[in-house]
């Protein structure tokens, strides 16, 4: 569950990283950072679902 957690705060710090890139102009690095950052928390989600159905078929 641990390793869950650290891809969400990877997430999130590369999400703030965008919202601050766009802030201040720089929309490539923004759109990167985005990106980044949408896919950590997306491999976040899919492994907490997976270990949630894996833990209710006992």
């Amino acid at each position: 569950m641990r390793h869950i957690y650290i891809r969400v705060i990877i997430g999130v710090i590369w999400i703030v990283a965008a919202a601050a890139c766009a802030i201040s102009g720089k929309n490539e690095m923004a759109g990167l950072y985005g990106v980044l950052g949408a896919a950590f928390l997306y491999t976040a989600y899919t492994a907490w679902k997976k270990e949630k159905d894996d833990k209710g078929g006992r």
